[in-house]
């Protein structure tokens, strides 16, 4: 471990820092979490933390080792919107300049709280569709200004700061927990996490987890270096890094035992279940590590960490949520029904096609000038799951030709 660019020494003087602006956040016991998996699940709440993020963690362990001159001419980060308002919140409270790009798809939620927690210190700049491409322009900004770069994962100082969220666990806990499992973007609070755990737990086992559409830490892992991602799925926005930083990567792979991933609908799904039967708003990459223990193979009766990592989620993005988590779930599916020109032809499709519990949702004629000749889209709700199969069966049994949209296909993702 002493050859890995951070060290648990690192994480404690860490801790002697950080709680100059971060609080303590609770673990919590998830009585439905816990009886759906067999094992006694908590919840690390960093979603009360300062900003409602971890982010802070690292923001302001890393400018507080900055010196005078260094703050002087301020700092500068790219961010998908919770580092930024670590930043933002740490630049207000050290009386330091900050300039901060972010996402053009940041959601406002974010936006709004950035600058309402940096105040005057704060500039922001929207820029790129990734947070990858906000990066690239806040580097240069950096250097043209003389500005010190805050970053949000590949710095030791940040990932010292991360892994604060492990140390204050173990502090609180006291008995060790059998499995920890933590959400990945860039990889600085895994890796800080880890950094901490396994010296205070080694026998701990130390989980990873990554969305589907951004796996750059796996990618890494597979390659035996950081790797570019092609593309990446946005959707989690807080976890959607298309390159895993060069400080992170050995930690993850030297003390992390496993990287999984998640897709967008599972973790729709548990963001709904959060709020619904927990009362925890989470934003994606807050439900990620909760909705990765449906993939992990967990002992009966062990105990596992959780960390909900954010609840920064923008309202407007809920009816998203739901639509994603209908279709993982198998509630909602898509048809394009090419109707006869007789008429009567819809009123057969209600009373003949559809049953009781199965609900339109959607409807709309593909091609809007000339309804007559051209298929329908429809959408439809389903009460249970295990209905898709009498649907399809009385849909093939009609004389309407009828084509069912398959999740994932590029049409699909164009009509949804």
């Amino acid at each position: 471990m002493s050859d890995l660019p951070v060290t648990p020494d690192d994480v404690a003087r860490a801790a002697e820092v950080v709680p100059r602006i971060a609080v303590p956040t609770a673990l919590e016991r998830s009585t439905r979490l816990s009886e759906r998996y067999g094992v006694e699940v908590l919840l690390k709440r960093e979603d009360q933390q300062v900003g409602r993020s971890y982010k802070v963690r690292g923001a302001f362990n890393l400018m507080s080792s900055l010196g005078p001159d260094e703050l002087a001419r301020g700092v500068v980060c790219a961010s998908a919107g919770n580092h930024a308002q670590g930043m933002a919140l740490s630049c207000s409270r050290l009386g330091v300049d900050g300039h901060i790009f972010v996402p053009t798809n940041t959601p406002r939620q974010k936006r709004d709280r950035i600058r309402e927690l940096g105040g005057d210190r704060i500039t922001l700049t929207m820029l790129g569709k990734t947070y990858d491409e906000a990066s690239t322009a806040a580097t240069a900004h950096g250097v043209e200004h003389g500005m010190t770069y805050v970053h949000p994962f590949d710095d030791p100082r940040t990932v010292a700061g991360q892994g604060t969220v492990a140390f204050g666990l173990v502090r609180d806990e006291g008995e060790p927990l059998d499995v920890v499992v933590a959400p990945v973007g860039g990889g600085g609070l895994l890796a800080g996490m880890a950094t901490w755990l396994k010296h205070r737990w080694p026998q701990c086992r130390v989980v990873g987890v990554e969305p589907e559409g951004a796996a750059s830490m796996r990618a890494a892992i597979a390659a035996g270096a950081p790797v570019a991602l092609e593309g990446i799925d946005t959707f989690v926005d807080g976890a959607s890094v298309g390159r895993v930083g060069a400080t992170t990567y050995p930690i993850v792979r030297d003390l992390v035992d496993e990287v999984v991933t998640v897709s967008t609908g599972a973790i729709s799904t548990e963001m709904l279940a959060l709020y619904q039967s927990d009362g925890i708003i989470a934003e994606p990459a807050g439900a990620m590590a909760s909705a990765a223990l449906a993939v992990l193979d967990l002992e009966p009766g062990s105990r596992v960490g959780c960390v909900v990592s954010g609840g920064n989620n923008d309202v407007s993005r809920y009816a998203d949520v739901i639509e994603r988590s209908l279709v993982h779930e198998g509630l909602r599916h898509y048809f394009l029904v090419s109707f006869p020109q007789e008429p009567g032809a819809l009123r057969h499709f209600l009373d003949d096609v559809l049953a009781e519990g199965e609900d339109i949702v959607v409807f709309e004629y593909v091609k809007k000038s000339n309804r007559e000749t051209g298929p329908a889209l429809i959408g439809i709700d389903l009460d249970r799951a295990d209905g898709l199969p009498g649907l399809m069966e009385r849909m093939t049994g009609s004389n309407l030709t009828i084509e069912k949209i398959a999740s994932g296909s590029p049409l699909f993702e164009f009509v949804t």
